[in-house]
């Protein structure tokens, strides 16, 4: 693939991509009745990951920079708090809910590295 955007060669925006793939393919095993509430207020909070990074890496100042790496941060922890409901609610599975956490700590590991390098 080739990489037209500096965003798309950060390792961590990569990582958030397949993130969100992930989200998706567990979200539709959620109850129908959740897809306009839980389903999409997870889905949307895991898009919101890459996204901010994307737009972060774009603006010109370290400051600006590091504020959206901290609103992306931010959205990986409520995807944290909704896969912890998910998995209450038994619409996830344990191993599903193993897989999805450890991917979230490394990119949690990975945006406040970046974060750092922004503040510096």
């Amino acid at each position: 693939m080739a990489y037209s955007y500096s965003f798309e060669k950060l390792q961590v925006w990569q990582k958030s991509i397949h993130l969100v793939k992930n989200i998706y393919q567990i979200t539709k095993q959620f109850p129908k009745e959740e897809r306009f509430g839980f389903t999409s207020q997870m889905q949307r909070s895991a898009v919101s990951i890459p996204t901010n990074i994307a737009e972060g890496v774009s603006r010109k100042t370290s400051k600006a920079q590091a504020h959206f790496s901290t609103i992306a941060f931010g959205s990986l922890t409520e995807l944290v708090n909704l896969l912890i409901i998910a998995r209450e609610l038994d619409y996830i599975s344990i191993s599903s809910y193993n897989s999805c956490r450890e991917h979230i700590d490394e990119i949690s590991r990975m945006l406040i590295a970046l974060r750092k390098s922004q503040e510096s």
